[in-house]
């Protein structure tokens, strides 16, 4: 596709691999909009990135309507990409995990991702030609001690995926997979404006431009599932 003609919803927008991606969208002539829950951090992040701020909760299925609707409009009924990268994680071993943070981690990062794609899809399906990229993590391939919670949901979004693209594909829509590994972001840090300085490991940059480069390829063909790893990820 002709990125600069692409109008896109990154959720998870305000920091990380969100922020990354909407500026790389925009910098190469996307219209873009992002949303978060934090209204400060996400209209900072617009600011920054030159996209459209819309504060929202995925795991809230009104407020995803509400986001759609409002993204459609943004954009002018030219909303052809979603990035649904929205999601966090909670690190518990099993003897420890209590029902409240398995459930909170999936409302978000399962049940939040099917709302957002599921609104786009109507949308997609009228007009039959779109882009879903769902941002997995290598951790839906290889489950970890304290994963429970994160690894299977996003196991579980690789699983959708499959089932999305299987659904869509006959009508236009390109549904994609990528799981990044370890990226030094803001996730599982105390202080989220704290700076990573490893040289080796990934940046939120190295994923952006695995999803722009993706989306650039021809509408013709599609990536289903790929992952970016650091290549050489030394503990310095």
């Amino acid at each position: 596709m002709d990125i600069s003609t692409a109008g896109a919803l990154v959720t998870g927008g305000s920091s990380g691999i969100g922020r990354a991606t909407a500026r790389l969208l925009s910098d190469r002539g996307a219209d873009v909009v992002i949303c978060a829950r934090g209204g400060d951090r996400l209209r900072e992040a617009a600011a920054e990135t030159g996209a459209h701020p819309v504060q929202a909760d995925v795991s809230d299925e009104g407020d995803v309507r509400r986001l759609v609707r409002e993204t459609v409009d943004e954009l002018d009924g030219d909303y052809d990409v979603l990035i649904n990268n929205a999601g966090f994680g909670a690190g518990s071993r099993l003897v420890d995990l209590t029902a409240e943070q398995m459930r909170s981690v999936w409302e978000t990062n399962v049940l939040g991702a099917m709302f957002v794609a599921r609104e786009s899809a109507r949308h997609f399906v009228e007009r039959e030609r779109g882009n879903i990229v769902n941002i997995g993590s290598t951790a839906g391939r290889n489950g970890y001690p304290g994963g429970t919670a994160y690894a299977s949901s996003k196991f579980a979004l690789r699983g959708m995926s499959d089932c999305w693209r299987s659904e869509l594909r006959s009508q236009g829509i390109r549904v994609m997979h990528l799981d990044p590994s370890e990226v030094q972001t803001a996730f599982g840090r105390r202080d989220p404006d704290e700076q990573p300085e490893n040289p080796t490991k990934l940046r939120p940059e190295e994923i952006a431009h695995a999803i722009v480069s993706a989306l650039e390829m021809d509408d013709r063909g599609f990536i289903p599932e790929f992952s970016v790893w650091a290549t050489n990820p030394q503990e310095r």
